[in-house]
Parts: C-alpha cells; sequence; structure tokens
C-alpha cells in the first residue's frame, strides 16, 4: 500500500511540473548571439543548420529546466518552467533561484 501511495504522489508531482512548463514566443536571435547568451548564463548550446538552441539549470538544480530553440530569421521559441514570464533569450535562460 506505501509504495502504490508513493508512486501516486510521484506520478501527480510529475504531472504538475509538466503542466507549470510554458512555451513562450521570445525574439529573433542568430545562433552567434544564442551561443554567447548560453555560454553568459551557463548553458548548454546545440548547433545546427535548421535548429538551434541552449538549455540551462534556470531553476538552479541539476537537468535542463530551460530551453531556448531557434531557427534563422524566426522568432525563438523558449520553453521555461515555473511563473516567470521571459521577454527576452537571456531572461529565459537566466538561473533563477535555488529551490530549498
Amino acid at each position: 500500500m506505501r509504495t502504490l501511495t508513493a508512486l501516486l504522489v510521484l506520478g501527480g508531482t510529475l504531472l504538475l511540473g509538466a503542466a507549470q512548463a510554458r512555451d513562450l514566443r521570445l525574439p529573433k536571435t542568430s545562433a552567434d548571439d544564442l551561443q554567447k547568451i548560453c555560454t553568459s548564463v551557463g548553458g548548454s548550446f546545440s548547433p545546427g543548420a535548421d535548429r538551434y538552441g541552449c538549455g540551462t539549470d534556470c531553476k538552479g538544480g541539476k537537468g535542463t529546466d530551460c530551453l531556448v530553440t531557434c531557427a534563422p530569421d524566426k522568432p525563438c521559441i523558449g520553453q521555461v518552467i515555473g511563473a516567470h514570464r521571459p521577454r527576452t533569450v537571456a531572461q529565459a535562460l537566466a538561473p533563477g533561484k535555488k529551490k530549498r
């Protein structure tokens, strides 16, 4: 019974976390500019011809919590966790406060 309860709590927590993620439309950003921003916030840049992106530990813990992907000459798409609503690529990737 304890195992079932633990699995239900874990499943609910994961669903709640996924529900808090949101996709945002961000300004156009070149691959070079995204790489510079990514490096400055300690993220991981992924280059590509059609799409390029950056992921960061924006919540302050392990794992990639925030992601920005871009295509040449198109607005970028940011996926962030939680309630913050960034307006720029740098804001979307910047580290937030650590949870205790």
